[in-house]
């Protein structure tokens, strides 16, 4: 089932040195339950000595001592698990809970249940049987969430937030605490999952998961075992089909052959009990109509063709009908417009209608929908009236901001902790209302603020200045907004505890950046990713020391060709990724004929892409070559051999000078 298996060791900045398994996984069926007689690997396995540290590197902190009374358990584990790392780390995974390691009785209990272990060749039903104790072992709740993932192909890329909805609107996430969201606590479930190395988590560019995988074996175990609870059905073109007489709560439309006309949902009279069903293109073409369900909560056709070039014929107007609905995924779908009939949804928690650019408008009666937890809009405009009945509301992404009253309306949302927010114009007054409405929005953590290109606008940051202060739990800030850094400093000389969990900062149209200001925003404890564009710079020199930005991952400085940056010995000591611009003009001016920008062996972590803006600006063209020559050289030199991207602007045709900016 597997071509391989490649173990990796992977040190997350800031997060601890985290073990990763990476597969390159290639199917030899379109079924998910393979015979058991194939072979799962073809490679050699882990040596005693790899396949110990694997598993002792999962169950005992760094460092630590290895109690003498594991030895000769461990030994036996091992040998059962035939050196294959996917059963040694879900087998340590079991046995490591949380901070604590079990104690021994357990492992020898784990050791007499897995039986003979794998055989020599490594056959499919023994590598489930191993799989399974770690399924086994986890609490009832998370064992329901991760049957969920089933209704996922395999392969599939699963983003975190849209599955932690999911499990929300099914009603798998249990109150913890008083006041503690729901969406909180299937974060909690989701990193267990990972802990468990049930799923293999996707890290985004500075090091957080965004996403999951499910392994392939570990997807063949959790298919048969829904299929042994019924507890999900799979219609995937495969020869899978569902009886007339079946009872189906949860149904997953997985068309892997396009040839597959849809014959099982026919004449399906169970249909009206299905109360979960999730899509993949281009099984939409035998869905259902929505009037046939009863007693639906989740209804997910995400990236489905429905738009004008599609042969679909669903009509959403009879989305009406679906009074139990919790979840409405519509993302990427190609609608035009959302009908009315959706005010019926009183039950409606997450509503998701990103990348459909074609609607421009919500309907009023989206007013209606007061249990509301989440609106993934598509720059949308919404209707005076909207916003203000939306209490439970906890994150709204893609909203356009165009009118005063609608700002007012913001400020009602009290419990919102992630807002993406689009501005057509600068008006003072409607800046005025947001901020206003901002002040009274205490539990934000994730802030956009974006414009359309093109526009003119006011400086919106500048009346954050005077009026509000960041909540201590912001963990990213985002504008695309004309600004100046003195809002960011005033807020970080006044008290820096109100951003010590920012770990975003994006300011993509700053006036100018002073060294004081690097300075301070160098001081953030947990900023791991900047990016500052300058576009009015008077400050010839900027340096990166090494005292500042210690836990930065992604660093992204442009200043234009008004200015040239230098990196101290041991600056960004954890930097992945690096972006910073250069003005040849001005290094030469100011007596820095050799280019020397600190990059020689420097900037130790290195390990993506390096990417140089040289503004070449009022020099010739020898000149412009040499810088470019010199910051390339240094870079050639780096041990770890990132890509490198030098763009000279403007563009060097062959003359004596370029002309000046």
């Amino acid at each position: 089932m597997c071509e391989g298996i490649n173990l990796a060791f992977s040190n997350r900045n800031n997060l601890g040195s985290r073990l990763i398994i990476t597969t390159r996984i290639v199917s030899v069926s379109n079924s998910c339950c393979s015979s058991a007689n194939n072979s799962i690997y073809q490679m050699e396995p882990l040596s005693a000595d790899d396949s110990r540290r694997l598993f002792y590197k999962r169950i005992f902190p760094a460092n630590s001592e290895y109690p003498n009374e594991f030895e000769q358990v461990s030994k036996d584990i091992l040998k059962k698990c035939g050196g294959v790392p996917l059963a040694i780390i879900t087998i340590a995974s079991a046995l490591a809970n949380g901070q604590h390691v079990k104690p021994k009785r357990e492992w020898d209990i784990l050791l007499q249940s897995i039986g003979s272990g794998l055989t020599k060749d490594n056959s499919l039903e023994e590598m489930r049987r191993i799989l399974s104790f770690s399924y086994y072992d986890l609490p009832s709740y998370l064992k329901t969430c991760l049957l969920y993932l089933c209704i996922y192909p395999e392969d599939s890329k699963i983003y975190r937030d849209t599955l932690i909805w999911k499990w929300v609107a099914e009603g798998f996430i249990h109150h913890g605490k008083q006041g503690t969201c729901l969406f909180l606590l299937g974060l909690n479930y989701f990193n267990q999952l990972i802990n468990k190395s049930m799923i293999q988590p996707i890290y985004d560019g500075i090091g957080q998961v965004y996403a999951c995988r499910v392994h392939d074996i570990v997807l063949d175990l959790i298919c048969n075992l829904s299929h042994e609870a019924r507890f999900v059905n799979i219609l995937d073109g495969t020869g899978n089909s569902v009886s007339s007489q079946s009872t189906v709560r949860l149904l997953s439309l997985q068309n892997r052959n396009e040839d597959h006309q849809g014959i099982p949902l026919r004449y399906f009279t169970g249909i009206s009990h299905v109360r979960s069903i999730t899509v993949f293109d281009p099984a939409i073409t035998i869905m259902p109509a929505l009037s046939r369900f009863e007693v639906l909560r989740v209804l997910d056709l995400s990236y489905c063709n429905m738009g004008k070039s599609s042969s679909v014929q669903l009509n959403l107007k009879d989305v009406g009908h679906l009074i139990h609905l919790r979840y409405l995924g519509l993302a990427a779908t190609g609608i035009k417009e959302l009908p009315a009939e959706i005010g019926s949804l009183r039950f409606l928690e997450v509503l998701d209608l990103q990348y459909n650019d074609q609607l421009q408008v919500l309907p009023s009666t989206v007013w209606r929908l007061s249990r509301l937890i989440c609106l993934h809009v598509a720059k949308c405009e919404v209707t005076p009236g909207v916003l203000q009945n939306l209490t439970s509301i906890e994150v709204l992404k893609e909203i356009r901001a165009s009118r005063n009253i609608i700002m007012q309306e913001l400020g009602n949302l009290k419990r919102l902790r992630e807002l993406e927010i689009y501005f057509n114009d600068g008006s003072l007054d409607l800046y005025e209302g947001f901020v206003k409405s901002l002040c009274n929005l205490h539990d934000i953590e994730r802030l956009h603020i974006n414009s359309n290109p093109g526009e003119i606008f006011l400086e919106l940051i500048d009346l954050f200045r005077e009026h509000w202060v960041p909540p201590v739990h912001l963990r990213e800030f985002v504008s695309r907004m004309p600004s100046q850094l003195s809002a960011l400093r005033g807020w970080i000389k006044r008290d820096s505890s109100h951003l010590s969990n920012l770990s975003v900062l994006i300011l993509s149209k700053v006036k100018e950046v002073q060294p004081e200001d690097v300075e301070i925003i160098g001081g953030l404890p947990s900023l791991r990713c900047l990016h500052i564009w300058s576009t009015h710079q008077t400050q010839r020199l900027l340096v990166i020391r090494a005292e500042g930005f210690r836990c930065m991952v992604d660093f992204y400085l442009n200043c234009g060709s008004a200015a040239h940056i230098m990196f101290e010995p041991g600056a960004l000591p954890r930097a992945e990724q690096v972006y910073f611009s250069l003005g040849v003009r001005v290094a030469i001016e100011d007596g820095n004929c050799g280019f020397d920008l600190g990059l020689q062996g420097n900037l130790l972590s290195l390990r993506r892409d390096v990417i140089v803006w040289m503004y070449c600006g009022g020099v010739k063209v020898g000149e412009a070559k040499q810088a470019e020559a010199v910051v390339r050289r240094a870079l050639d030199a780096h041990p770890n051999h990132p890509k490198i991207y030098i763009d000279m602007l403007p563009y060097i045709a062959d003359g004596t000078q370029v002309p000046s900016n």
